[in-house]
């Protein structure tokens, strides 16, 4: 009997890699309108059907994500393009290796609904939530300066974009500026737009990142992955009503307002020189801010393999 459990010990361990069991790929994603392609992969077992694995970990903000990955908690994640940036300064091991999203129009200036305000010039002297360091504040910046306002003109007021909303509501900020959802969250509560951060030549990329070893070790898995995330993309053209209700549960959102606020985002896997002088001008902000000591070098830290392979594949 001891001879034959020694038998099938020695007999599994030789099996070759692929024989034996594949431990799951471990994706971070956020319940956010940005991450559409990732929530509807999840919510579809589109990944079950190319034939992955994956355990999928949810987060509320691109920050948790990166720790995830940071901390090796993951394999795969979702964040936004200064979180990124951050990220791939911080650890030279990381890579971007596709853009899921984009949205010139998802970062938006928000006033209560009884506001008089209709103008940028309106802003100077009140007070403005923004969360400092972000691609939202990177796009306030700019958008101040070509409109030949200082930043000392406004009272900025730090704040985490979760509390923008309540804060709006009681009085506390005369206005916020935010990325979505948080704008509409806002809209829920009768708030309305003042303006958003479109027109400065930034599309504010949404990105997926993993560790360069990851993608040596797994490529295989991700590229099954990506081709996951094309059927995400195709879904959301075909099936709109039902993308409409799920992001609508994951963001809490209503069907209405998820959809208005959809139609501010794009959503195709990319890495394109676009999203490229996109992160670019992000990691000049985040210089400029002493956010990171020096923009990486992108064409070191952008992989592109994953989205060529969609092109090839022509998914």
């Amino acid at each position: 009997m001891k001879l034959l459990s020694r038998l099938m010990l020695l007999f599994c361990c030789c099996l070759p890699l692929s024989a034996q069991a594949a431990e799951p790929l471990r994706f971070a994603y956020q319940d956010r309108i940005g991450d559409a392609l990732s929530i509807i992969a999840v919510k579809k077992n589109l990944f079950s059907a190319e034939g992955l694995q994956v355990k999928p970990l949810l987060f509320n903000n691109g920050p948790a994500c990166s720790e995830a990955l940071f901390s090796g908690a993951v394999d795969v994640a979702t964040m936004g393009d200064t979180t990124a940036v951050s990220a791939v300064t911080k650890v030279p091991d990381l890579r971007i290796i596709g853009s899921h999203g984009a949205g010139e129009s998802r970062h938006r200036i928000m006033v209560p609904a009884n506001s008089t305000m209709q103008r940028i010039r309106d802003l100077k002297g009140k007070r403005l939530g923004v969360k400092k360091g972000t691609s939202t504040h990177g796009g306030l910046l700019a958008l101040l300066k070509t409109r030949g306002i200082a930043v000392g003109e406004l009272k900025l007021v730090e704040l985490d974009p979760d509390t923008m909303p309540a804060a709006l509501a009681a009085g506390s900020l005369d206005a916020f500026v935010a990325s979505e959802p948080t704008p509409s969250l806002a809209e829920q509560q009768g708030a309305h737009e003042l303006t958003t951060l479109a027109g400065l030549g930034n599309s504010y990329p949404l990105l997926i990142v993993a560790k360069s070893a990851t993608l040596q070790k797994r490529e295989a898995e991700l590229k099954k992955f990506f081709r996951a995330l094309a059927r995400a993309e195709q879904f959301l053209v075909t099936h709109r009503n039902e993308a409409v209700m799920m992001l609508s549960q994951a963001t809490g959102l209503t069907p209405e307002m998820t959809r208005r606020a959809m139609q501010r985002h794009s959503y195709w896997l990319q890495l394109d020189p676009h999203t490229l002088a996109s992160l670019e001008q992000t990691a000049a902000f985040l210089k400029e801010q002493k956010k990171i000591s020096q923009p990486p070098a992108f064409t070191k830290v952008m992989d592109t393999r994953f989205v060529s392979d969609l092109k090839k594949t022509g998914k």
